[in-house]
C-alpha cells in the first residue's frame, strides 16, 4: 500500500517541477492603475503569444500578477510573498522606482530576477545587484534631456516642482542641476505634499515669474498642478517627465493642455506607435482589450519576451532536464541576452543592469481628447549611452 501511494505521487510531484511562475507588479488599482493595468496586459499578451517554445521543452508557464497600488510598503509586503515561492523565477516590474528600489532589495536578497519596464531612478541599476535590470532608460539622462530643451527654447528662468516621490524629486533635482549648467536660472524648487500646497507654491510662481515650469512626479499630481496653474494665469511653456505621460493626464487637465506656450513632457518610452517593430502589438492589443495600449505596455510585452528567452537558454542548460532552472540561472540568462531584438528596440545590458544605449524622447501634447493620446508627436528623439 506504501509503495502504491508513493507511485500515486510520482508524477504529481514531477508536475510541479514542471511549473514556472513570472510575476508582475504593478499598481493594478488607484490613482496610478491606468498606466499599471496596461503594463499587465502587455505582459500577458507576450505570454500567450510567445511561451511555446519554453512549453515544447515540457514546462507551464503561467504570470501571476500583484497590486502594489504604487505603494512602496505594499509592494514590499507582496515583493515578500513573492520570494518565498520557489515556483516564481522572474519578476516584471515596477511602475514607480518608489516602490522598485526596496521591493528589489528583497528580490536581491532572494536571488530573483528583476525586470523592470519602466523605473527610470540611477538608484535601480546604481546598486549594480545582478538580479535587477531595466530595459529602459536614466532620469539622470531623462533629467538632462528636459534641461537641453529647455535651454534650446532660449529660457532663462524655470521653476522646478516635485511630488516628494523618489521617482519625482529625483529627475526634478536632476533637471535643476543641468539647467543651472546651461544656463537657465532655477528660481524656485518646491515640494507638493498634496494639493493643499498648490495655492502656496503658486504663489510664488507668480512673484518669480518663470517662463517654463517642470514638474517631476506622475501624471495624477502633474496635470492637476497644470490645470491650476492655467487657471492661475501661468502662460508659460509647462514640462514634465514620463510620469506624466498617461492618457489620465488628459482626463484631469483637459482644455489646461492646449493653453499658454505649450505643454511636453520627456519619456523613456512615448507612444508605442513611435516603434515601427510595435505595429503587429498595437493591432494585437486593441483586438484584445479596450483602446490603445498606455506607455509602456511595449516594453512590458519586451520584459515578457526576454524573461521567456532567459528561461528557455536557462532551462536547456539545467543538469536535470525535467527540472526547473534555477533563480541564479534564470538572472544570468536574462543579463546574458545580447542583442535581443524586441518590439521597442535591440537590447543589451551593462554591468550594472542598465541598457547599453536606450531612446529618449521630448513629446509635445497635442491633443486634451484622452482617446488621442497617443497621438502626441515627439519634438526630439535621441538614443543615449547610460553614464559610467
Amino acid at each position: 500500500m506504501v509503495f502504491l501511494v508513493l507511485a500515486l505521487l510520482a508524477p504529481c510531484d514531477a508536475e510541479a517541477e514542471r511549473l514556472i511562475k513570472i510575476a508582475i507588479q504593478t499598481p493594478l488599482s488607484g490613482e496610478e492603475s491606468i498606466s499599471g493595468i496596461d503594463i499587465k496586459r502587455g505582459a500577458e499578451l507576450a505570454l500567450e503569444q510567445l511561451k511555446k517554445p519554453i512549453e515544447d521543452m515540457g514546462f507551464t508557464v503561467v504570470m501571476e500578477p500583484f497590486d502594489d497600488q504604487a505603494n512602496p510598503a505594499i509592494g514590499v509586503e507582496n515583493a515578500k510573498r513573492i520570494a518565498q515561492d520557489p515556483e516564481i523565477l522572474a519578476v516584471i516590474g515596477h511602475y514607480n522606482s518608489g516602490v522598485q528600489i526596496p521591493a528589489s532589495e528583497i528580490y536581491h536578497a532572494a536571488g530573483l530576477a528583476n525586470l523592470s519596464p519602466a523605473n527610470t531612478s540611477p538608484a535601480v541599476t546604481d546598486r549594480s545587484y545582478p538580479e535587477i535590470s531595466r530595459i529602459v532608460g536614466r532620469d539622470d539622462v531623462q533629467g538632462l534631456v528636459g534641461a537641453e530643451f529647455a535651454a534650446l527654447h532660449g529660457i532663462t528662468r524655470a521653476f522646478a516642482i516635485h511630488d516628494q516621490s523618489a521617482y519625482g524629486r529625483g529627475i526634478a533635482a536632476i533637471f535643476r542641476e543641468h539647467a543651472l549648467k546651461k544656463g537657465v536660472a532655477v528660481l524656485g524648487f518646491a515640494s507638493l505634499r498634496d494639493q493643499s500646497d498648490t495655492e502656496t507654491i503658486l504663489s510664488e510662481v507668480d512673484d518669480k515669474q518663470p517662463e517654463l515650469l517642470y514638474f517631476g512626479g506622475t501624471s495624477y499630481q502633474a496635470a492637476s498642478f497644470l490645470k491650476a496653474a492655467r487657471q492661475r494665469g501661468f502662460s508659460g511653456i509647462f514640462l514634465s517627465d514620463d510620469g506624466f505621460d498617461s492618457s489620465n493626464t488628459a482626463e484631469i487637465a483637459g482644455p489646461a493642455l492646449l493653453a499658454g506656450q505649450g505643454v511636453y513632457y520627456s519619456t523613456v518610452s512615448g507612444p508605442a506607435t513611435l516603434y515601427p517593430d510595435a505595429t503587429r502589438f498595437i493591432h494585437d492589443f486593441r483586438e484584445k482589450y479596450p483602446g490603445d495600449p498606455q506607455p509602456f505596455a511595449a516594453q512590458a510585452y519586451d520584459c515578457m519576451a526576454m524573461c521567456l528567452k532567459a528561461l528557455e537558454n536557462a532551462a536547456r542548460d539545467t543538469a536535470k532536464k525535467d527540472a526547473q532552472p534555477s533563480r541564479a540561472a534564470v538572472a544570468k540568462a536574462i543579463r546574458a541576452l545580447n542583442g535581443f531584438k524586441g518590439i521597442t528596440g535591440s537590447f543589451s545590458f551593462n554591468d550594472k543592469g542598465d541598457p547599453t544605449s536606450a531612446k529618449y524622447f521630448i513629446i509635445q501634447v497635442k491633443s486634451d481628447d484622452p482617446k488621442r493620446w497617443n497621438e502626441n508627436i515627439p519634438a526630439r528623439a535621441l538614443d543615449v549611452e547610460p553614464p559610467r
